[in-house]
């Protein structure tokens, strides 16, 4: 099947939307699922799928991201990436009948899960649904438009269940349907849109062992990921209690959502410099890693400080009077928006197109160990609070070692950022905090303050970048997409 390549303004533009409803979505569901169920039930559904995801962890190994790659590398030869589509999927199937068999042997080995074995099994869908789901396919033939459409019509159906099966304490178990329905519940109609491409490969013998070496390296680096990206939602749940995990489930909810948006760009941009990496575009490839430079920088630093001055407002409003806890977590959280958005652009968008993705395994195992440390030290003490610090630590020593790792490459790189612009939005962001805080404004009922506040402080931003002829914004105006 032949595959229209799209300007990386659309797919940008696609996607962005799609990370947009993942933070629409939540603002419809999570303020009524998280009164109705409160901290515990919420804390319940976290704990359950954090620790799904260290299974499907094992049963993907490293493939959501090499297989982006190889998809990149190969599209424009449809023998090839049906050979490739079909091997790697393979491997995924056959791994998974090992995660399978490792979840149920824990389902009545660990206390915890066996407290909650209905829960686990509805959160166990997701390491089905992710591996026939080949997400990886359409993300490196960059048909975002489809991925977003396919996981809009499962938000939307989430949405409905909802409001049609939850509506007491006890019905935290509907809560993980729909967060299993809307995360992982396309992946049922990516699975038979990817049946065409596979049909170049019929017949073909298939070498595994061809991708074992790079995928093993990818594994590794998933796991160092999942390990400390849960990590603390998992150490809550077994030091503390799942009131701990619900306050902190609040606060690392609305950072995930973010983190979303932060790295946009970079999900979209990972298959065109793997293409531009293969064929040694060397200019074009840093040029591109610059544009995203900016966009990290621009997007996640006015996000980032509007979200820690308005935290406990914003928790107030999207999980209410019972998580206000969640506050000071979420503002230890927030400066991480900036460092993941980084780290994606020097491991992923870098590393791993030039073929260096051993060290972004490295990096991360460092952020894990740095993870574990900390939260093994404060989480008894500070609960959630402890656990966002480990987590802030260790996002700041995986930055650190993947820039340490790029220093050459990357002076020659960040001069062309556009840190005039950087500049001139952190101070229009002075005037427009001292706006937002007049009393005028901060008499007004939650969601309209809110509103109205973040509307004034982006709108000033915005208007700001427009006219200092910031390229992504205006690449995205004035070019046909």
């Amino acid at each position: 099947m032949k595959q229209k390549q799209h300007s990386i303004h659309y797919n940008f533009i696609m996607n962005f939307i799609l990370s947009a409803s993942s933070i629409l979505f939540p603002l419809i569901t999570f303020p009524y699922v998280s009164r109705v169920i409160l901290p515990v039930g919420t804390g319940k559904v976290a704990f359950a799928m954090s620790t799904a995801a260290y299974f499907t962890m094992a049963a993907m190994l490293g493939i959501p991201t090499y297989g982006v790659r190889a998809v990149a590398q190969n599209k424009n030869d449809p023998v090839k990436l049906a050979l490739v589509l079909k091997e790697l999927l393979c491997i995924n199937l056959f791994m998974s009948l090992f995660a399978y068999a490792a979840f149920g042997a824990a389902l009545f080995l660990v206390p915890q899960m066996a407290a909650e074995k209905t829960l686990m099994i509805i959160a166990s869908a997701s390491i089905f649904l992710n591996v026939i789901g080949v997400t990886w396919l359409f993300q490196g033939l960059e048909d975002y438009s489809a991925i977003t459409l396919v996981s809009l019509i499962f938000k939307v159906i989430a949405v409905v269940t909802m409001f049609l099966f939850i509506h007491t304490e006890q019905d935290y178990l509907w809560y993980g349907v729909m967060t299993v329905l809307s995360s992982f519940g396309s992946g049922f109609v990516n699975f038979f849109r990817a049946i065409p491409y596979l049909k170049a490969a019929k017949g073909m013998e298939m070498d595994f062992r061809r991708h074992m070496k790079p995928i093993m390296v990818f594994f590794g680096m998933t796991v160092a990921t999942t390990v400390y990206t849960n990590l603390d939602t998992v150490m809550l749940g077994f030091m503390k209690s799942d009131y701990d995990v619900g306050i902190y489930n609040a606060a690392i909810k609305i950072k995930s959502l973010l983190v979303t948006l932060v790295t946009s760009l970079g999900t979209v941009m990972l298959p065109r410099l793997s293409e531009y990496a293969s064929q040694n575009r060397n200019e074009e490839f840093k040029a591109l890693i610059s544009k995203a430079i900016s966009f990290v920088l621009l997007f996640s630093i006015p996000v980032s400080l509007f979200c820690m001055v308005m935290a406990r407002l914003t928790i107030l409003l999207i999980s209410g009077q019972d998580y206000l806890a969640a506050a000071m977590p979420m503002i230890i959280l927030m400066p991480t928006l900036v460092l993941i958005g980084l780290s994606n652009i020097t491991g992923i968008q870098i590393l791993v197109p030039t073929g260096k993705e051993k060290q972004v395994m490295i990096s991360v195992c460092a952020g894990a160990v740095t993870d574990l440390l900390i939260n093994c030290l404060l989480i008894p003490s500070m609960a959630s609070s402890g656990a966002a610090i480990g987590t802030l630590i260790a996002e700041t020593v995986v930055t650190a070692w993947q820039f340490w790792i790029l220093r050459s490459m990357l002076r020659k790189i960040l001069p062309k950022t556009e840190w005039k612009q950087l500049i001139l939005v952190l101070l229009v962001s002075i005037p427009a905090f001292w706006l937002i805080r007049l009393e005028i404004f901060s008499s007004l009922p939650v969601f309209i303050y809110l509103a109205v506040s973040g509307i004034i402080y982006f709108g000033m931003i915005g208007i700001t970048l427009l006219l200092s002829g910031e390229q992504i914004l205006n690449g995205i105006i004035h070019r046909k997409v």
